[in-house]
């Protein structure tokens, strides 16, 4: 057990906050759980994480001894397209999932990267080591993995300041007739259906915010879209696609039931991320080119509609 004694030199609205400020290896919602877990003193009593902070006032951590990770390295082939000893880019392949839970203890992302990386942070836990932040399971592409608790902060703080920026494509149902636009609404857990999510009335769920761009139109069957997210919900861009009454193309949750291509998933892509070295400070761009049946469908499309499309 790792305990750390901090006295406040000025007021701080919260106590979370404070903690923040005075620990570099901790991200905010880390540091919430330790205090809800009553790891954190205040004057020697246990506080809320929005507990205002007064000069002179001290506050106790407790960290706990580091548990080691139960979930078991797999020999998984990744695609690894960059690592150093801060942090790797992986290209994930659809039918992975990202993380141990909910019954998948074997054959995720976290289970290839324990054997494929020589270390992961810590701060994810023992389910999420390294997990800076996931995409679904039949969504490809690019994931950012931290390979050391301070990569993992500067990481986990540049996608909530929203420096760090996540570009998707995605194939959608129908004819999109913005040629660009930005959804703003609130995503939540849908009312009855507790595996899906949906947009809910303002103030009921997690404000969700996604730019999107028409790339290309395939007639009035299909359009090819470009999607920035400014937010991470959960399904973010899969749930706004429905909301605009267009569907991500061969997705089994919002999507239509019946579709023309033999899918095993959504057409949806994480395409390119930039974001800031965590050491070095450096502006890092990498991208990932779209998997073989997500190519193939727009090479039968672009033939079909006489439509060129360069990504």
């Amino acid at each position: 057990m790792d305990t750390r004694l901090f006295v406040a030199e000025e007021n701080v609205k919260r106590l979370d906050v404070f903690l923040c400020e005075q620990t570099e290896e901790f991200t905010r919602s880390r540091l919430k759980k330790l205090i809800d877990e009553g790891r954190v003193l205040l004057n020697d009593k246990k506080a809320k994480a929005g507990t205002e902070v007064k000069t002179g006032d001290r506050v106790v951590l407790e960290v706990p001894d580091v548990v080691e990770y139960f979930a078991k390295a797999e020999n998984i082939p990744l695609d690894i397209l960059y690592q150093d000893d801060d942090f790797a880019i992986v290209n994930k392949p659809q039918g992975m999932t990202v993380h141990i839970g909910n019954g998948n203890v074997e054959g995720t992302l976290v289970n290839a990267l324990l054997y494929s990386l020589d270390k992961l942070s810590g701060i994810g836990g023992v389910m999420r080591p390294g997990i800076v932040h996931r995409i679904d399971k039949d969504t490809s592409g690019l994931l950012v993995v931290a390979k050391n608790d301070k990569a993992h902060v500067s990481l986990a703080k540049q996608i909530a300041e929203k420096s760090c920026h996540r570009i998707y494509y995605a194939l959608l149902e129908g004819n999109l007739k913005q040629d660009s636009g930005r959804v703003v609404t609130d995503i939540g857990r849908h009312p009855t259906e507790r595996t899906r999510m949906a947009v809910l009335p303002d103030g009921q769920g997690k404000v969700a915010i996604t730019d999107y761009e028409v790339v290309a139109r395939f007639g009035q069957d299909y359009t090819l879209c470009k999607f920035i997210l400014q937010t991470g919900r959960t399904h973010q861009i899969r749930v706004h696609a429905k909301y605009l009454s267009h569907p991500v193309v061969g997705d089994p949750t919002y999507g239509y039931k019946k579709q023309k291509f033999s899918l095993n998933g959504q057409l949806l892509h994480a395409n390119t991320l930039i974001l800031t070295h965590p050491t070095t400070g450096e502006r890092m761009t990498f991208n990932a080119t779209l998997p073989p049946y997500f190519s193939e469908v727009l090479k039968k499309l672009s033939k079909q509609y006489g439509v060129e499309v360069e990504i």
